[in-house]
């Protein structure tokens, strides 16, 4: 059997280069390259490998590892999953770094592959520097800390394991229902180590990415369920982004006449003006998609997974009546709320369910209802864009202007805070991959790195990161980063001096917005002194951006049209918004529990308003 001689660690780049993923024909290298950082425990492996293989597989440096792993999954998420990179660090705080990018991929079911150094395996060392020490156990360190939160786990003790570990983790990279984070833990001695590697582990394979199809009795049984409702509702989750299938559901729509609503990962199924669009559903929903929520006999959940602020933490779906059928790819997803489940990929599932459904259509009283509500929503949207508010200005206003000079195929992405609210409710739709958002972990720190790894994944695209000024100071290294690589990408920075979401949060169960404002301490009074003042456009000069300020709607136009006219470098745009300026929750609720007891009459009232809001749970069983 031929042989090739290569360094664990060699031997890990050599196989990466070499996937391929394929679906309906199209192939492509799985992995566009690797982020890192070194440091003692890759600096001589990993590290010595990329240099050796620069040439065929490229290298990008960071300035964090958590936003490494950001950048990868945005990059993924912007390629239907089809495409990522690898993610390696050194052992130690550079490893535990990459455990909220690990998190944040497998909640989302976007494929990434960490590659943390570790500690030796040989242990003569021990304990190394950065090395976790147990009394009761040696086989343990920091990287046991992605267990939970990768969809495949290993450590490489000896080199040869690689040899069934690599085909395992790009099973589960590939896996339209597995897929998230995976994580090899890399002991530092093993990189270095030599082996006799399989030549046939580097030649080129071709991981098929099939489109698998549900049980025909269950699909005949939900085309009999489809056919005897009178008020369907689908939902269109993130699943029809990854199945391509965002034309076969505007096909279904257009002959059935069922509404949609979307979910933040579902947004841009259809284009914001479809008649049958409804908008974002949820705690974070349009009034539109909340009020036929709410009478819904009948759900067809499509790519979904069914998050609280999807179903408004089980209260959305208040006909007693109300049956759900979900497609998902995901055994594990299609069986939630009692349903029937269509186990199969979204675009071939709708494709195979559509002829039975052949002469059905929605009432047109039905449909006429969804379209009023459409055409209302647009008007509160629109109302919301003109708000003449300030200075400072609005969220919504903010929202209003970079969405009226976007072109329809720009991306805007965002992650926490307000924003993701408002721009699920807000932002008009015009292109299936026009709208980026991370909700699923909700990472603060997520945006900057996002919207690189966006920027990197379409290039023709403009990316409009909107990140508040948490999040921005939680992770702003990454603009050095977009110097570095000449990436154009307009942040839009919006400064409301502290944690704002969080803020009208706790004002909701009574805590009056307790530290959540960036303000000097102020003796007994703690937090409460005059507001910090910081400012965020130095910072992002300081790192190589491109500073423009706006402090009103009409300077914000012009911050907008010039950054449109620059390239090559990241453009960051501050603008101050009106915190208590707020855009309003429509006929929707989110469960955050509110304390049982307490002196405060703010929270006293906010519990019973809590409890009362409870009853309408509904429990799936």
């Amino acid at each position: 059997m031929p042989t090739r001689r290569l360094t664990m660690a060699q031997a890990v780049i050599a196989f990466l280069q070499s996937q391929y993923v394929s679906r309906d024909g199209l192939q492509q290298p799985f992995f566009a390259g690797c982020w890192g950082i070194f440091g003692h425990g890759n600096v001589a492996g990993i590290g010595q490998a990329l240099a050796e293989f620069a040439g065929s597989f490229p290298y990008f440096q960071t300035r964090n590892e958590q936003a490494m792993v950001h950048t990868a999954v945005a990059y993924a998420k912007q390629k239907n999953r089809l495409q990522t990179f690898a993610c390696a660090s050194s052992i130690g705080p550079g490893a535990t770094n990459m455990v909220t990018g690990a998190a944040a991929a497998t909640v989302n079911r976007i494929p990434v592959l960490l590659l943390p150094g570790d500690i030796f395996a040989e242990r003569l060392q021990a304990p190394v520097l950065q090395q976790l020490e147990s009394e009761h156990t040696q086989d343990i360190g920091v990287n046991d800390c992605f267990r939970p939160v990768s969809r495949y786990w290993d450590r490489i003790y000896r080199p040869e394991q690689l040899i069934t570990a690599l085909p395992e983790a790009m099973r589960v990279l590939t896996s339209p229902a597995d897929t998230g984070a995976v994580t090899l833990a890399l002991p530092q001695d093993v990189q270095a180590m030599a082996y006799d590697y399989p030549a046939a582990l580097f030649e080129p394979r071709v991981w098929v990415v099939p489109r698998n199809r549900p049980d025909v009795d269950m699909l005949a049984q939900a085309a009999t369920w489809i056919r005897s409702a009178q008020r369907p509702l689908i939902i269109a989750g993130g699943g029809v982004h990854y199945s391509d299938a965002t034309a076969m559901l505007r096909s279904f729509v257009d002959a059935t006449g069922i509404p949609v609503g979307e979910t933040q990962a579902g947004k841009g199924a259809l284009p914001y003006d479809h008649r049958a669009n409804l908008g974002a559903i949820g705690s974070s929903g349009t009034e539109a998609a909340n009020l036929m929520a709410r009478e819904a006999d009948l759900v067809i959940g499509v790519g979904t997974r069914y998050t609280d602020f999807t179903t408004a933490s089980k209260t959305a779906f208040q006909n007693p009546a109300v049956r759900f059928v979900n497609i998902n790819v995901a055994e594990f997803d299609a069986y939630k709320q009692a349903a029937l489940p269509l186990v199969g990929d979204a675009r071939a599932t709708l494709q195979e369910l559509l002829p039975r459904l052949t002469g059905y259509r929605v009432e047109g009283v039905y449909a006429a209802q969804a379209a009023e509500l459409n055409r209302l929503w647009d008007a509160e949207v629109e109302r919301i864009y003109s708000l003449e508010h300030g200075p400072p200005i609005s969220q919504g206003e903010v929202i209003g202007v970079v969405n009226s000079l976007a072109r329809p195929q720009d991306v805007v992405l965002c992650a926490a805070g307000s924003l993701p609210g408002d721009l699920h409710k807000l932002w008009r739709t015009r292109d299936p991959r026009g709208y980026h958002l991370e909700y699923g972990y909700s990472t603060m720190g997520y945006e900057i790195a996002g919207g690189m790894g966006v920027k990197l994944a379409a290039p023709e695209r403009e990316v409009y990161v909107m990140v508040g000024d948490g999040s921005y100071l939680m992770m702003n290294g990454e603009i050095a980063t977009m110097v570095q690589e000449r990436i154009k990408v307009t942040i839009v920075l919006l400064d409301n001096h502290g944690f704002a979401s969080i803020g009208a949060l706790s004002q909701s169960v009574g805590a009056g917005g307790f530290g959540t404002e960036y303000r000097y301490r102020n003796g007994e009074r703690g937090l409460a002194g005059e507001t910090l003042p910081i400012d965020y456009g130095a910072n992002a000069a300081s790192l190589g951006a491109h500073l423009i300020r706006a402090n009103t709607r009409a300077e914000l136009v012009d911050a907008i049209v010039e950054a449109q006219g620059i390239e090559g470098r990241p453009v960051c745009i501050v603008v101050e918004t009106d915190r208590n300026q707020r855009v309003d929750s429509y006929a929707s609720w989110w469960d955050v529990p509110v304390a049982e007891v307490s002196t405060e009459p703010e929270v006293q009232a906010a519990r019973r308003a809590y409890e009362e809001a409870r009853r309408l749970q509904r429990h799936s069983l």
